[in-house]
């Protein structure tokens, strides 16, 4: 199925808006690696677009001392994908997730 043609208008907003929720998730990212937002903060607030569409893993690696192997085996043990979005993230992996973080 072919995508409808665009104007150049409208290519134009579309690049605008991607660049703002670009900016908008690296400061999310940037909060969360100088602690003022927690990870649990973040999975609260889920329901907010931004937010929903961040992946997981990505908030995960911008805590500071966790790196590509411990994320990835974190997510493992708390049964998270790795594409997966923190929108999608269901009560029970939130839990699991929070409470590996404390412990």
């Amino acid at each position: 199925m072919a995508l409808p043609a665009r104007t150049a208008e409208q290519r134009a907003k579309a690049l605008e808006k991607a660049a703002e929720a670009r900016t908008a998730r690296r400061a999310l990212l940037a909060e969360v690696a100088s602690g003022a937002v927690s990870v649990a903060e973040v999975l609260e607030r889920s329901g907010q677009h931004l937010v929903g569409r961040t992946r997981v893993v990505a908030v995960l690696r911008a805590v500071p001392g966790y790196g590509p192997a411990r994320v990835a085996a974190l997510m493992a043990i708390c049964g998270v994908e790795e594409k997966q979005r923190v929108g999608a993230v269901n009560e029970q992996q939130r839990e699991r997730l929070v409470r590996a973080l404390i412990s």
